[in-house]
């Protein structure tokens, strides 16, 4: 899948410049997460939840605590702070200066028809440069589709819809009013001020999604928000930053998922229910409709109620 080039990144920037006292003068190539970077990035562990990932990263620095340094291999040279996501965020924002707000996209026209082969165009569209459409797609009134945005053949694209640093296969289907790829909810709470956490990720959707109306989707803060084949979403769902969310799901209407949540494959989730973040949640899972997910679920479970417990039990303590 192609990648969009949709933030400018800080050329030449080294550690030294991003942590003065340190004496490093290593340039990095980017920041990246524990699993995905590469010997030049730099990345970041704050949570013993990732401790496999922190002992296999290749990344040359890491940005961690005196707590969890140990898990990291001898190859990583640690960044040791005691906040991880406050040095982080003011990384990302040296490096991506301009990621921590959703500036509007000056560079919207619109789209010269014969650009685009065999894509239909409603009224008041407005398209960003380096946009690219596959053949045979509808693109609804009153839709915006900023710079870079990559759609697949065979898309239709619904009316006042938002896309902005969004990636999508073949044959996917966006209703009515959907914003997708705009900023996620993330902050440093100061004493009189909150730190904004810039979102340098995107959205990337596979094959044959299909996303119902009034959907929002936020794009990733370092990670990507993902959604794999063949799944559907209800109306009004909200999928938080960095979630990532298998093939073959039904997710119900109005459900709410939290930031870094991983979902398996063929999971269906009730309406109203809710998922907390930093889950992983198996494959072959059903949820019941407004239940509260709060810890991990295995493979293959069927779970309802708040706090979200074996069906079963569920049954057992309701007819008491």
């Amino acid at each position: 899948m192609p990648s969009g080039n949709f933030f400018k990144k800080t050329k030449n920037i080294s550690i030294n410049d991003l942590f003065p006292k340190l004496k490093y003068k290593n340039k990095i190539n980017d920041i990246k997460t524990l699993s995905n970077a590469s010997k030049q990035d730099l990345t970041f562990f704050d949570s013993i939840k990732y401790k496999s990932d922190a002992l296999n990263t290749k990344a040359s620095f890491c940005i961690t605590t005196s707590k969890l340094e140990k898990f990291l291999s001898k190859s990583t040279e640690k960044i040791i702070v005691k906040n991880v996501l406050f040095e982080l965020a003011k990384v990302l924002k040296k490096i991506y200066p301009n990621s921590d707000i959703d500036y509007p996209d000056l560079s919207l026209k619109n789209p010269i028809k014969t650009k685009y082969k065999n894509v239909k165009f409603g009224n008041n569209v407005l398209v960003g440069k380096n946009v690219k459409i596959g053949k045979n797609s509808f693109i609804g009134s009153n839709t915006v589709i900023e710079h870079d945005v990559v759609l697949g053949n065979n898309c239709v694209i619904g009316s006042q819809v938002v896309l902005k640093n969004f990636i999508c296969k073949d044959n996917v289907v966006i209703q009515d009013g959907c914003k997708i790829g705009q900023k996620g909810f993330g902050f440093i709470p100061m004493k009189n001020k909150n730190f904004k956490f810039p979102h340098i990720g995107k959205v990337i959707v596979y094959e044959n999604v299909e996303i119902a109306a009034g959907c929002t989707i936020d794009r990733g803060s370092v990670d990507d928000t993902v959604i794999g084949s063949n799944t559907y979403l209800d109306n009004q769902v909200h999928i938080a930053h960095n979630v990532k969310i298998g093939s073959n799901c039904m997710i119900a209407g109005q459900v709410g998922f939290a930031g870094s949540s991983v979902i398996g494959n063929n999971v269906s989730i009730g309406g109203q229910a809710g998922i907390s973040g930093h889950l992983k949640i198996g494959n072959n899972v059903k949820i019941g409709g407004g239940s509260g997910v709060v810890k991990d679920i295995t493979d293959n479970q069927t779970v309802m109620g708040y706090p979200a417990i074996p069906f079963k039990d569920f049954i057992k303590n309701w007819r008491k």
